[in-house]
């Protein structure tokens, strides 16, 4: 009897082996095809998701997959910046609203930007005029420049403190405005 519960407790374990979830395995490197999807902006976003899914937000869950796909796309390419990859989605919307805008489409347009507005909630708050001055101006004096021929070193210096919180046409504006003046 002991010998026929050890086959049935293998059985059990294989079969319930077979029902749990299986990991993808990518065959040209042989780790997980999606390595980093358990992200907490991913999570968020397919959390977000279900949740539209089931208020039937057809917009919505339009552009919660369009952005869920990018951030599994860039993962699966090596990059595990997933702000990156918002910003630049963001900034696609906005660029393709202002197209829009210009053509005479203003649906079209409110549509982009409200899709951008929803990515917009997934980025860390933009920093205020006052922080992005004070950045702007210690990352000057650091890096030495004196004139607008060396603003690409200031440039450098507070793009790396400002971590994306900003916009780079924000800082290149502050910049160039210290710099000149």
């Amino acid at each position: 009897m002991g010998e026929a519960a050890a086959v049935l407790g293998e059985h059990r374990r294989s079969s319930l082996a077979s029902l749990a979830p299986r990991r993808k395995i990518c065959p040209i490197v042989g780790g997980p095809a999606y390595p980093g999807v358990g992200m907490a902006i991913v999570d968020q976003i397919k959390s977000d998701l279900q949740g539209a899914m089931r208020a039937g937000e057809k917009e919505r869950v339009g552009a919660l997959r369009l952005v869920l796909s990018e951030l599994q796309k860039a993962d699966k390419e090596g990059s595990d910046d997933e702000l990156v990859v918002l910003r630049r989605e963001r900034k696609r919307r906005l660029e393709a609203a202002k197209a829009y805008r210009e053509a005479g489409r203003e649906d079209l347009a409110s549509g982009e930007e409200a899709e951008s507005e929803l990515i917009g909630a997934y980025l860390p708050a933009e920093l205020a005029d006052a922080e992005l001055q004070a950045i702007v101006d210690q990352a000057v004096r650091d890096s030495g420049a004196q004139s607008v021929k060396d603003m690409g070193q200031a440039m450098k210096q507070a793009m790396a403190v400002v971590d994306g919180r900003a916009d780079g046409k924000r800082v290149s504006g502050l910049v160039r405005a210290s710099l000149q003046g």
